[in-house]
Parts: structure tokens; sequence; C-alpha cells
């Protein structure tokens, strides 16, 4: 780290993964007063991504002015057994100075692994083959399982591996996320229960722990079809609205909150989102999805806009709960299935999901999915003094 009067340096890395990017850092190369949690740490965090910002663009930052772009994490040796790094993430608010560490993101899980070898955290193991690299997902408390791809002993990017919502191939990245719900699967214990929104009344959801939590509702009870794009959600502030209110409801009823009025200062959870059955669409790349590809249709919100794909966590909370019978994930799919294939705004995602029965309960084992991850850029992320 370089000091002077205008600005600190810090070494990062610039990284992508699956359908996010955000900066990395090792917990070391951080300035002293930000290697503890608090009021520092967010401050570096917000200048660097260049929030808050009401134009809304990061143009003096990292940041790339939506909620798939403007992210930060933390990483450092673990302090957990049997683990080799700890994962620390936070999510930067673009028009607030605000950073919530309240849960993960799935899609940079992806780089996790990539990072931690990369940086000199741990070494590749092998010199081709697969590393298996155990992560503490330190916001939640889980573990991740990692299947970083080696070629002569560096990690491997490029491949043949398509995922929906990133423009170009990488070599695939498989993820495990292991007893992802916090305790049950299902917070009120129930796999559909009911909200009252002012502008509905009472409204069916499925409300679940897994990955992070999550609203789900059905598409048709808020008057959408499951086939929305960005532009259909994200100009109308009606539904946006709307959104908003559903998901304060929803995290009242799960407990996440106490009180309404606290919603605004948990912006990264819980998710919303909403679900159809199956249907022909056109995705934001002009790809045409079918309704025989899919088992059903999912749109989801992340920090008051609609996502671009699919965040990974929501993913790891549609695939539990379509393995679980009689939610409204499962039933949109037309029945309970532990491999589900669901169409998103950029395409399509399969995820699978190992869930039991345990004194009455619900609880989710593993949730498997397939993402990828490269380095955009490393060297050192300028920041202001002032």
């Amino acid at each position: 780290m370089n000091v002077n009067q205008q600005y600190i340096e810090i070494p990062a890395y610039f990284m992508r993964g699956g359908t996010s990017n955000g900066v990395f850092f090792r917990l070391d190369d951080l300035p002293q007063e930000a290697q503890q949690a608090g009021e520092a740490r967010d401050r570096l965090l917000l200048r660097l991504i260049g929030s808050p910002d009401p134009y809304g663009k990061h143009i003096d930052g990292m940041g790339g002015g939506s909620s798939s772009t403007s992210k930060a994490v933390i990483i450092s040796k673990s302090t957990q057994p049997n683990h080799d790094v700890d994962y620390l993430f936070g999510q930067v608010s673009i028009d607030k100075p605000f950073v919530d560490w309240s849960g993960n993101c799935g899609n940079l899980s992806a780089a996790v692994g990539s990072f931690a070898i990369e940086s000199g955290l741990i070494d590749a193991g092998v010199a081709n083959g697969v590393r298996e690299v155990k992560i503490w997902q330190a916001n939640i408390g889980k573990t991740i399982v990692a299947q970083v791809p080696i070629e002569n002993g560096k990690v491997k990017e490029v491949g043949d591996f398509m995922l929906d919502g990133v423009t170009f191939p990488a070599a695939e990245v498989k993820l495990s996320f292991l007893q992802p719900s916090d305790g049950v699967l299902f917070p009120t214990g129930n796999t559909i229960d009911e909200i009252v929104v002012p502008e509905i009344g009472s409204l069916k959801c499925t409300l679940i722990s897994a990955g992070i939590p999550t609203v789900f509702v059905n598409a048709a009870d808020i008057g959408l079809t499951g086939k929305e794009l960005q532009s259909d959600i994200n100009n109308n502030a009606n539904i946006l609205k709307l959104l908003e209110n559903i998901r304060a409801a929803g995290a009242l009823k799960m407990g996440l909150i106490q009180d309404l009025s606290e919603i605004a200062t948990r912006q990264h959870t819980p998710k919303i989102a909403w679900l159809a059955p199956p249907a022909d669409y056109l995705a934001s790349s002009g790809k045409q999805v079918l309704s025989n590809e899919i088992n059903l249709l999912v749109r989801a919100m992340s920090m008051g806009k609609m996502h671009h794909a699919m965040m990974g966590t929501a993913a790891v909370a549609i695939a539990a709960a379509a393995a679980v019978t009689d939610t409204l994930v499962s039933n949109a799919a037309g029945s309970a299935i532990e491999s589900v294939c669901f169409g998103h705004p950029s395409g399509t995602l399969t995820v699978g999901a190992s869930v039991a029965t345990e004194n009455g309960q619900w609880l989710a084992q593993s949730v498997t999915m397939s993402r990828s991850a490269r380095v955009l850029m490393r060297g050192w992320v300028r920041v202001p003094l002032k």
C-alpha cells in the first residue's frame, strides 16, 4: 500500500465472477483501520466504488452503476478449521452512503477460489486438474466449495463454458453451497404464507432462507408475466414501489426486520422474485427461449432494480424451493424437482438442490451450480483521501 497526502494506493484485483464483477482485496493489504468492520472500511469502499453517485454511473470509481457491478470482496486465510479462505462480501449502494454486509454474492463466489490462488493466499495444489477450494462465507457463516480448474500450475480461465448473461465463453467453475439455509429452510415453518401489501391486500408468497433470504410471489398475482426485461420494470416507478413494499412485508414476516421502516437499511436482503410457468420469450441478448427448455420463469430484484440475469444466491433459493413440494416455485414448475432449469432475463440457468426433512422441518443440504470467473485487471486502486 502506497500513501501520500492526496491518496492511498491499495493492491487489488478487478474480477468477474458469474454475471457480476467487483474489486477484490486481500485483507492484509487494506489500510490498518479498514481491516476491521466499521466506518473506516465502509468509507474506503464507498469512495473506491464511487458512491454515493446521484448520477448513478460511478464515473469517478470502480463501480459500474448497477447492483451487479457495485461490489467489493475481502479475502483472507481462513480462521475456520478445514477451510482455505474466509470470504467477506460488501454490496455497495449506488446512490446512498451505505455498504450492506447482510448477505453473500453467489456470482462473485465463483471468483473467490481463483483470487485466492492468483494472489498467493493458497497454492494451486495440482499441475493439471482441479483445485478444490473450501471457502468460509463470513457474512452468513456458511461453507462454499469451489472446483477451480488448473492448467500448468495456474488457474485456467479460458474454456468453452457459456453462461447466459456473460458474453464470452470461459472455463467452468463448479460451486457447491453446503447447508445454505439459516437453520430451517422456511423461517415461518410454512411453504406458502400470506402477507399484506397496501396496494394489493393479501398476497401469497414463499419465504425461504437458502442462499439469501428471498420472497417469492406469483407474477400473475401482481400484474406481471414473468417474461419481463429490465426496461419493463426499472423505468416503472409504480411497479418498483409495489415490489419494494412486497419485499418489506416479506422481511417483516420472516423476522428480518421488526418494523417496516427498517427496510431502508437492509437493501441487499431479502430479495424479491416473481414466478410464472414456462413460456416462450425473447431474452435481452435476442436469444429465443422456448417453454419446453425450461421448468419455470423467474425475475428478481437486486438493490431496488431488476437484475439483468439472476443473482447466484437467489438461484440457490430457487433450487431449494423447487425441490420442496407445494412451494410457489415447485408449483410454477409443475412439481417438486431436484434439478431445475429456469428462464431469466438473459437466458436460462440450471441449478440442483438436495433437501431433507428433520423433525417436520425442511432443511437444505446442498445446492450446486456452474459459473465461470476471470481476472479483468490487477494492480493498485487509487483512493483519494478527501
